[in-house]
């Protein structure tokens, strides 16, 4: 039987999987018989990978999870400047784990590095720092109307959050984690309310985020402290789907990836098999497209001489408006509209090693993909190292720079 594949796999992924698809199709099929067969980790337990899965799984999600793809447009060509010297970058990767590397400075790519079999065209998953993504396209939505301010009502767009938790939350409030729900975020503990979110997008339940997060009690009244909740963000991305009035990733793409150049298609995990969009976790894209959201936010939301995000939209979303508790990630102090802030810094920072760090007055950004080992299958001391070596490393390349 002949097999059709998808056309989102580049060109070396589509060759091997002929080639598997075709081994299997040459084997005896008579019943009874062993066959070959693929196994793939168990979707549920992705926060849970040990360090042995990690890397395979993190390549890989659009195959473990409903997704939707993010089309690109013509790619548009990025500049290169001068090769950085001095900085042991393959060093820095083998002990920290990490599959991606770029730097870029002024609008060029000065490093790039790739490891843990991760190539060019590969989408690696954003984890969390999708989450600042969800943040620029609530700008996008409001410089289109869609939106009408950030003071919006949650149950506005979402009605089955009537007379819930979410009754009087704003969007403001999802963007700055303090929706005043309670919700545990303990990425080693399976019964934790992520862990349980995780496993409802493994299991493709239609709805099944938006009852789990229905159900949350409130803990403390809208907008008055800072708590990390990826479900808020799920909403969030639900409240501009429906304010746009089109897929997420529709969305995307016209506002975002297409305009920009991206180079390759990207994907948006999805609640169920064409669900909602999952705004705060697990979407996946190439390693120079992170690069490139990076520069839409050094260019203050604007691409190629157009203007996408409101002016000063860039500015709100790096204005501090929680100081976050400790520990927090290195370098950061506060919580912005879905994005971690430090001194002069504006991160999107995602689980096991996903971060972006944008350093606007310098024009300066860097981008890493990691596979840092969790607990409970390594002490929570060695996760925090790596993200202090990232944090380090960053002002190797700073000190390069200079």
């Amino acid at each position: 039987m002949a097999v059709s594949l998808p056309a989102i796999l580049p060109p070396w992924r589509g060759r091997r999987m002929r080639a598997f698809m075709t081994a299997m199709e040459e084997d005896d099929v008579t019943p009874g018989l062993a066959q070959p067969a693929e196994h793939l980790p168990r979707a549920g337990d992705f926060l849970l990978y040990p360090p042995t899965i990690q890397p395979w799984g993190y390549r890989i999600v659009d195959r473990l999870f409903a997704h939707r793809v993010v089309p690109r447009g013509t790619p548009r060509p990025w500049p290169r400047g001068a090769a950085l010297a001095g900085l042991d970058a393959d060093g820095f990767m083998e002990r920290n784990f990490l599959a991606g590397l770029l730097v870029i400075k002024d609008g060029a790519i000065r490093l790039e590095r790739y490891g843990l079999g991760l190539q060019p065209a590969d989408r690696w998953t954003t984890m969390s720092t999708v989450k600042s993504l969800t943040a620029v396209l609530v700008g996008a939505a409001i410089r289109d109307g869609a939106i009408g301010s950030v003071a919006a009502p949650v149950t506005g767009f979402l009605p089955k959050l009537r007379g819930t938790a979410y009754e009087g939350v704003t969007l403001e409030h999802l963007m700055t984690m303090s929706s005043g729900t309670a919700w545990t975020e303990v990425y080693s503990d399976p019964d934790c309310d992520v862990n349980r979110y995780s496993r409802s997008l493994a299991d493709k339940v239609p709805g099944g985020v938006l009852r789990m997060m229905a159900a949350l009690p409130r803990a403390q009244a809208p907008g008055s402290g800072f708590l990390y909740n990826s479900g808020d963000t799920f909403l969030l991305g639900a409240c501009v789907t429906r304010a746009v009035g089109r897929p997420l990733a529709d969305y995307l793409a016209a506002r975002i990836w297409q305009p920009a150049g991206m180079e390759y298609d990207a994907f948006y995990t999805l609640e169920s098999e064409g669900g909602q969009e999952i705004g705060g976790s697990r979407a996946g894209m190439a390693l120079r497209d992170f690069g490139r959201l990076a520069q839409l936010v050094l260019d203050d939301g604007v691409i190629a001489g157009q203007r996408v995000l409101p002016e000063g939209w860039v500015a709100e979303m790096a204005r501090p408006r929680f100081a976050v508790p400790q520990p927090c990630p290195p370098g950061i102090g506060h919580y912005g509209y879905c994005w971690w802030l430090g001194d002069g810094l504006m991160s999107a920072v995602g689980f096991a090693g996903q971060r972006i760090d944008i350093l606007r007055d310098e024009g300066l950004a860097m981008v890493t993909l990691g596979a840092f080992p969790q607990p409970p299958h390594v002490p929570q001391e060695q996760e925090r190292a790596h993200r202090q070596a990232v944090l380090d490393f960053l002002g190797a390349v700073r000190h390069a720079l200079a």
